[in-house]
């Protein structure tokens, strides 16, 4: 699921959004991480950051590259140290968020 407003950008700004994913990609190629190595830290980086909106897309990018729902609780499990309890927590529930639309009978 592609958000909205992502694909306004690409409407309004063909070019610019190009050069993004390009530099996206070249990101991802640059080093010797598995796909689902980059898609946990992404994740990671999103949930440290506060970024509900690229966690959820981490999220859903992650189940995509094979990772586990258990594997996304593991990310936000193991934040808490760095990013506090109470702030894991909410980075956990956007975790949840995604798992409970992907696998609605998957308990969390």
């Amino acid at each position: 699921m592609i958000p909205k407003r992502y694909q306004q950008m690409h409407q309004q700004h063909p070019e610019l959004m190009q050069a993004y994913e390009a530099f996206g990609k070249a990101a991802k190629e640059a080093g010797p991480l598995s796909p689902r190595e980059v898609a946990l830290v992404k994740l990671a980086i999103s949930l440290g950051s506060g970024l509900e909106g690229a966690a959820h897309s981490h999220c859903r990018k992650a189940l995509e590259a094979g990772c586990t729902p258990d594997d996304l609780r593991h990310v936000a499990l193991v934040s808490a140290p760095t990013i506090g309890f109470p702030t894991m927590m909410r980075a956990r529930s956007w975790v949840e968020d995604v798992i409970a639309k992907a696998s609605p009978a998957d308990p969390a």
